[in-house]
């Protein structure tokens, strides 16, 4: 059966192992899904991430969720940018999540980034998704 949005789908299995206090949740592996892990590793999100192949040509995701004294790290986790609807903004258009304490993660042709790494580099792109 073929996904219409996988990352759509990685995100919810995000959410629903953080509301259901799992430690690891798994996901079907792809390029695009471990370049927005690696951004949210690297913004202190989530704990890391593994790749594991099953067989040939077929990979999953492992992902360690982080949580501080009990409560989870991520507290809300969005799609911005669907496969229906796509979302593109320029870096002096892009809004600050909560005020500067979540981030927006950016498709940009230098790759996929936080919103404060491409404020840096000073460009746009598709909006993915938001974290808080």
């Amino acid at each position: 059966m073929s996904m219409t949005d996988p990352l759509g789908d990685l995100l919810t299995r995000i959410r629903n192992g953080q509301r259901a206090n799992k430690s690891t949740v798994v996901s079907p592996a792809s390029s695009l899904r471990a370049n927005v892990l690696e951004v949210l590793k690297r913004e202190g999100y989530i704990r890391g991430y593994s790749r594991a192949e099953l067989r040939p040509g077929v990979a999953q995701l492992s992902i360690e969720l982080k949580y501080h004294e009990g409560q989870p790290v991520i507290r809300e986790i969005s799609r911005v940018s669907t496969p229906g609807r796509r979302v593109y903004s320029k870096i002096a258009d892009l809004r600050r999540v909560a005020n500067g304490l979540g981030i927006t993660i950016l498709s940009t042709p230098r790759g996929v980034m936080s919103d404060s790494e491409a404020r840096t580099q000073n460009v746009g792109g598709e909006v993915l998704c938001e974290v808080f």
